[in-house]
């Protein structure tokens, strides 16, 4: 029948063989498909009305599975293309991720090549990590000189895990950053139960009281110290991630080291500047005050200074002096060291000079000596007159005003003595310069001071000597002067100062006349 392509009919017998009559059913290519039958189970002739039938019937069951199985190709297509689709989509988003992570790599050599200080390269590792690998904290451990390992930075904010108690603790310790250093591995914690079993009880309770569930820790190559990561859902540090945080640490690594080597220059260098700060000594006929508030970044070391030293020249009087060397570096504070000894010399050597000569001569030896002196300063003169006032005899290069309060005079702004020459610096000649002088009187206050207590980024220079010099005339002359320097430190130096700041006070005692 398949290869007439059209019906076959058996009549039957009597003896039990069955009538039939079947036509075939044709695919869409004109395959053969299957038959369709009709039976009787007797003889019987099939006419042409039966077989007419029959064929239309076979037409119509042809058409119904050719529709199926077109149907079934288009739907095994559609699969077949969700398939792909869904290849495609984990392919592209596989390559995106290792697109970012490449890129993060990228800005972690960017970003930790210019780091200067531990704290800053907390913060940068923080900051990348945070936005590709998205730990909840991020923690940065290094050994001190003690042998004990620590966390750098973020706990006060809560941004670093707890990966150690605050005393330190030793890399033989039971704690998953400290196996990491002895072992020189990469060490993750995502089972509590293998964590309890394998590690010391305190790291459990720091695990928990944190919420995390998964901590990696990776030890900084040529250094003794740790990057933590962690995360407060379930997180798998597959192969490809542990890759990645294996050279994050690298370069967390060298520049940890880069920084503990400016750090240690910076130590140095605040040691020295502080070791030049005069400790004021006692004045009779005077209160006295000073501060010295570094910039807010500690790698800024400057040149500001403050000095008061007893002089030769008339009995009981001082010399004064508050000067800002350019510079924020140790070049800056070893200079600021040579210049404050060296116009010291120039008042001791010449007594009963005014003050404008001694900054001639420091200007002229270091024109001589070569050496590169720029910046600003007041030197000053107080000689103690009758009736318990003093002579104020200063001069002013390039400094801010000092400012001076008068006594009986509430409500008044203090003073602003204006009166300055040209600053310092190498190309500019020694002189002329002037001395200018003031009859203080007692309970009048003089403030001294650096630039750094009135410059704010964006703000009028001249309004905030205004605050400050509205500040210091509100004092009660019965507040002790260190408060004083407290308030206006804390109200009128910007929040974050961009550079040093020194202030001097001094406050001339109330007049008590002698007993007749």
């Amino acid at each position: 029948m398949a290869e007439l392509g059209g019906p076959l009919t058996l009549t039957g017998e009597a003896d039990g063989l069955l009538a039939f009559a079947g036509v075939p059913l044709v695919g869409p290519a004109g395959e053969l498909l299957g038959v369709l039958a009709a039976t009787d189970t007797g003889p019987r002739p099939w006419s042409e009305e039966d077989l007419r039938d029959l064929g239309d019937l076979g037409a119509a069951c042809s058409a119904q599975m050719r529709l199926r199985l077109r149907s079934d190709d288009v739907q095994r297509a559609g699969e077949a293309a969700g398939e792909a689709a869904t290849l495609a989509e984990a392919e592209a988003d596989r390559m995106e991720t290792l697109l970012s992570r490449a890129q993060l790599l990228l800005r972690a050599a960017e970003d930790l090549g210019d780091t200067s200080g531990l704290e800053e390269v907390w913060a940068r590792v923080s900051g990348l990590a945070g936005g590709e690998l998205k730990p909840s904290h991020v923690g940065l451990v290094l050994m001190g000189e003690d042998g004990l390992l620590r966390q750098v930075a973020g706990a006060e904010a809560g941004q670093a895990p707890w990966t150690g108690p605050e005393e330190g603790y030793g890399a033989d310790s039971g704690w998953p950053g400290a196996r990491a250093v002895r072992e020189g591995r990469t060490v993750v914690v995502t089972d509590r139960r293998k964590l309890a079993r394998e590690y010391a009880p305190e790291a459990v309770a720091g695990f928990d009281a944190l919420g995390l569930h998964t901590l990696a820790c990776v030890p900084l190559s040529g250094s003794e110290g740790v990057l933590a990561l962690g995360w407060d859902i379930p997180h798998v540090v597959d192969a490809a991630e542990r890759a990645v945080l294996i050279v994050l640490a690298d370069y967390t690594a060298r520049a940890v080291e880069r920084a503990a080597y400016l750090d240690d220059r910076v130590s140095i260098a605040l040691r020295l500047q502080q070791a030049m700060l005069t400790d004021l000594v006692r004045v009779p006929g005077l209160e006295t005050a000073a501060m010295y508030r570094p910039a807010a970044r500690q790698e800024m070391v400057g040149g500001d200074w403050y000095d008061l030293y007893p002089l030769l020249g008339p009995p009981g009087a001082w010399a004064v002096t508050v000067g800002d060397i350019t510079g924020h570096d140790l070049g800056a504070a070893t200079l600021m060291g040579q210049l404050r000894s060296m116009l010291r010399q120039a008042d001791i050597d010449h007594p009963d000079r005014p003050p404008h000569q001694a900054v001639e001569a420091l200007v002229r030896a270091c024109q001589t000596l070569g050496l590169p002196a720029g910046g600003t300063l007041i030197h000053a003169h107080l000689t103690p007159r009758p009736g318990g006032h003093w002579q104020f005899a200063w001069t002013n290069a390039g400094h801010p005003p000092p400012l001076l309060t008068h006594p009986g005079e509430p409500g008044e702004p203090a003073e602003e003595l204006r009166a300055h020459d040209i600053l310092i610096h190498p190309s500019l000649s020694p002189g002329p310069r002037t001395t200018h002088t003031r009859l203080l009187a007692p309970g009048s206050t003089l403030l001294l001071y650096t630039d750094g207590l009135v410059e704010h980024r964006g703000q009028d220079l001249d309004a905030a000597t205004g605050e400050a010099a509205r500040r210091l005339a509100a004092a009660s002359t019965d507040t002790p002067l260190d408060d004083v320097l407290q308030h206006l430190a804390s109200t009128v130096a910007p929040a974050h100062p961009e550079d040093d700041t020194v202030l001097l006070a001094i406050r001339i005692a109330p007049h008590t006349p002698s007993a007749c």
